[in-house]
């Protein structure tokens, strides 16, 4: 069986070896910068494991897997654009060390750089595997576009707010499950069912996300936090603190959203709204709603116990993240 670790390897040497073009520099390095800094890889590995259920040799899954996560990086590099983030994995974004224009455009270049990965997969499957990530690529944008809409509305519903994180989030943990199953040679129920696995895996990864901005180490989490808050982002806390919060409570919610020259003072006010509201632990309970439906759409996979285990590992350790 393949492990973590030996996924993590394929990977990264594959990734060590992308043959970049020499000119422009400035075009090429920005996409060297991120893909080299300490990303979790989480998405490949998924593929690589995902395919490993079905197949021993999973060399003919690698392009696909980082097809997954040049995609990744492109979808960061542009979002941290448009959401002024100055911290990427603990490192300047790429619009900071360079400029806004250098990381539209070598994010643009990242994407091609992935459909020329996935133009590598087996031809057996690669119709079916363009389709895949076209689709996804196409809702993570839709995903985007109510991120955006979403932060000048004070009335976004938690159907709403989980309809977004599932088109920008988790669909492309499904879809890295789903094409390296599809690699494998798993049945297209499988390949649904571990489908459905990254979608409630990426709705319980994202509403930790929201926890960790408010809650996590700053040391750890890689991001500084707090910036959801200061930029009015609707995560889970925010959508259940508005929709639940009322009088005072709701009038100081409110109060704090249309302040925008507070920094910290913001943060900390926000902070302890939430923790009056208890909205940390409804968080964590949707959360762990959704863990527990992804787990029950990984056992009904038709495999081997004994070959579940590494992936059921690795869900539980995005679980536990701190980062």
């Amino acid at each position: 069986m393949l492990t973590f670790q030996k996924a993590l390897e394929l990977i990264n040497m594959e990734i060590q070896h992308i043959d970049y073009p020499k000119e422009p520099g400035s075009l090429y390095e920005p996409m060297a910068y991120l893909l080299t800094l300490n990303g979790k890889r989480i998405r490949p590995v998924f593929t690589l494991l995902a395919c490993n259920l079905y197949k021993e040799d999973v060399n003919e899954a690698v392009p696909m897997a980082v097809a997954w996560e040049i995609f990744h990086n492109f979808t960061l590099m542009h979002d941290d654009v448009m959401d002024k983030a100055a911290m990427r994995r603990g490192n300047p974004t790429v619009h900071q060390k360079w400029n806004e224009n250098t990381a539209i455009l070598s994010g643009d270049a990242m994407l091609i750089l992935a459909y020329m990965y996935l133009a590598k997969s087996s031809s057996g499957h690669l119709k079916s595997l363009l389709d895949l990530f076209s689709d996804t690529a196409s809702g993570i944008c839709q995903g985007q576009e109510y991120d955006m809409q979403f932060e000048n509305r004070p009335d976004v519903t938690e159907n709403e707010y989980v309809e977004m994180i599932r088109l920008k989030t988790a669909i492309l943990l499904g879809a890295s499950l789903k094409s390296g199953a599809m690699i494998g040679g798993a049945s297209e129920k499988d390949c649904n069912r571990l489908y459905d696995v990254g979608i409630n895996l990426g709705l319980a990864f994202q509403i930790q996300d929201d926890l960790l901005d408010v809650f996590g180490d700053p040391l750890i989490f890689g991001k500084k936090i707090g910036s959801d808050i200061l930029c009015n982002k609707k995560t889970y806390l925010l959508v259940n603190a508005l929709s639940t919060s009322g009088g005072k409570e709701k009038k100081e919610l409110l109060f704090w959203l249309n302040a925008h020259d507070k920094g910290p003072e913001k943060i900390k006010a926000v902070t302890d709204l939430y923790t009056r509201l208890h909205v940390k632990e409804k968080a964590r309970e949707k959360m762990n709603q959704y863990y527990d439906k992804a787990i029950q759409a990984f056992q009904s996979i038709d495999v081997e116990e004994n070959k579940k285990s590494v992936l059921m590992n690795l869900a539980d350790e995005l679980m536990d993240r701190e980062s």
